[in-house]
């Protein structure tokens, strides 16, 4: 199998797994918002924040490691290496999650009734009981990525993620409140981190089950874990809905969940449509890098003007429908939340951009790096975020959510160029960029017809669509291999049919031509 078609089924894979789980997880999400509406929303979200951020310190650094090392063990044909190097990760998890609940359980005890008064004890308790599930859950879930078994982590979402549907309709049936929904919640974890275990089990069961680790190998997973720890958590900090937490604190519950309804759902758009490639980044960029720092910087090139290209008519999207999105989802109640949600799509899409210049350099090893910008960073937004809100409410939150995402995603992509010696195509991403504001310029003709939410989506959504391929042939957004791989699909699986798609694309592939 070639590196594009093994990239292309990993891809596959990974949509599948991604779209079910993110798809009915925002179906679940939108059930609650509706059913708790926007203030008892920004109150649960807050709970739900906690718990995320005690699994992104329980497994900083770490599921990360394991991606980047099954994939090299994999790659340098040492499989016997790979339990021990598990086993290690594994002793590590348990010590992150003794600390985490520890200090969760201080901090609840000395600040809960001030800053967190709705946190009941029953709550604080399923929440830590999720944490405890969900971390070793998403371990089992890298080491699948590692494996490049994307087919497993498909199989794993498609058990979990339609039983957590299953709980949260459960719930709303029964009238339940904020407790009831943090109790599906942690049952929703235990699900997901059995059905992950079935998996990982039968990946790791050809392999040996004794051995140690190498004293090199053993330095480069501590070091990788000691700088890669407080990166994970800063950059949590700086790419999660934080916002949250400070709209809750200076403005407003019903602020916060007009927020957490636009981020949640901006993010997860954005994740099902550019992010399921960015899924499969680092272990193909650990490849690409073990071929040499040409073929890394080449990859990353490639993979910035993808990820762009995906990402660049979503944003678009965003901005010309945000209205009819949030009114059709949620409903008249969270039409403030139209604005954020538009914004946010523009803060996710360039975070989005910058997965393969971040993939390229934690496979270069450039952990320090990434660590000192994102300190620099993270105590930039938090500056932002507490000045912004305190002063300026939910359109504080807005701003900074906008500003940070620019500076921090110009850093890393210039970075990327450094590190893989490659500049960007900057000339064809911006023949992408035009092509995304011509086919969203086409697309709002349907706003002045003031139709329904519904028709303004299914009318203006496929004419977008519709309008963005052929103006990105038009302007030769794809290279010649691009073309090549697309008329080999076209053939593949829809027979050649529309025949008017086939002749675009002969005709794009010989204007491209082939590179030397």
């Amino acid at each position: 199998m070639t590196p594009r078609s093994l990239t292309l089924r990993n891809t596959l894979f990974s949509s599948l797994g991604i779209y079910v789980e993110y798809f009915l997880g925002m179906v679940c999400a939108v059930l609650i918002a509706r059913h708790l509406g926007p203030r008892h929303y920004g109150i649960y979200g807050l709970f739900i924040w906690f718990a995320a951020i005690g699994i992104v310190v329980t497994n900083s650094g770490i599921t990360t490691g394991v991606i980047k090392f099954v994939a090299e063990l994999r790659g340098s044909r040492q499989p016997e290496l790979i339990r021990p190097m598990l086993a290690h990760m594994r002793k590590v998890q348990r010590w992150h999650l003794l600390v985490v609940l520890g200090l969760g359980l201080c901090l609840y005890l000395l600040l809960g009734q001030r800053y967190a008064a709705e946190l009941d004890a029953p709550e604080f308790a399923l929440l830590a009981a999720a944490v405890g599930m969900r971390a070793p859950y998403m371990f089992n879930v890298a080491i699948a990525k590692g494996f490049e078994a994307f087919d497993a982590t498909a199989r794993i979402t498609l058990v979990a993620a339609p039983t957590n549907l299953v709980l949260v309709v459960t719930a709303m049936l029964l009238h339940g409140d904020i407790l009831w929904f943090v109790v599906m919640y942690a049952i929703s974890s235990a699900v997901f981190l059995l059905a992950s275990q079935y998996q990982v089990h039968r990946l790791l069961a050809p392999l040996p089950r004794h051995g140690g680790l190498p004293h090199e190998l053993l330095r480069r997973v501590r070091r990788h874990l000691k700088i890669v720890s407080l990166t994970i958590i800063v950059s949590f900090l700086i790419a999660s809905d934080v916002e949250i937490l400070f709209l809750n604190l200076f403005a407003s519950a019903t602020a916060a969940g007009y927020f957490k309804v636009a981020y949640q759902l901006a993010s997860g758009i954005m994740l099902l449509v550019p992010g399921v490639f960015g899924a499969v980044l680092l272990p193909m960029m650990a490849k690409a890098l073990s071929e040499g720092r040409a073929a890394g910087g080449r990859r990353f090139v490639a993979v910035t003007s993808y990820l762009v290209m995906l990402s660049a008519p979503v944003v678009v999207f965003g901005a010309c429908f945000a209205t009819a999105v949030i009114e059709l989802l949620y409903g008249a109640a969270y039409a403030a939340a139209a604005p954020v949600f538009a914004l946010c799509m523009l803060a996710s899409a360039l975070y989005t951009s910058t997965q393969g210049a971040t993939s390229l350099l934690v496979s270069a090893d450039r952990q320090h790096v990434i660590l000192a910008l994102t300190l620099l960073f993270g105590v930039f937004k938090i500056a932002m975020d507490v000045t912004l809100v305190r002063h300026f409410g939910l359109h504080g939150a807005m701003a900074a959510i906008v500003v940070a995402a620019l500076v921090s995603s110009s850093a890393y992509l210039l970075l990327g160029m450094r590190v893989g010696g490659s500049p960007l195509e900057w000339r064809r991403l911006a023949r992408i960029a035009l092509a995304a504001v011509l086919a969203g310029a086409i697309a709002s003709l349907v706003l002045p017809l003031h139709l329904p939410p519904l028709a303004t989506l299914l009318l203006g959504g496929p004419l977008l669509v519709a309008a963005y391929l052929p103006l990105t042939l038009w302007l030769r957004c794809w290279t010649h291999a691009d073309i090549e791989q697309l008329q080999g699909l076209h053939r593949r699986f829809a027979a050649g049919r529309p025949l008017l798609l086939g002749r675009l694309l002969d005709w794009s592939g010989a204007r491209t031509g082939p590179q030397p």
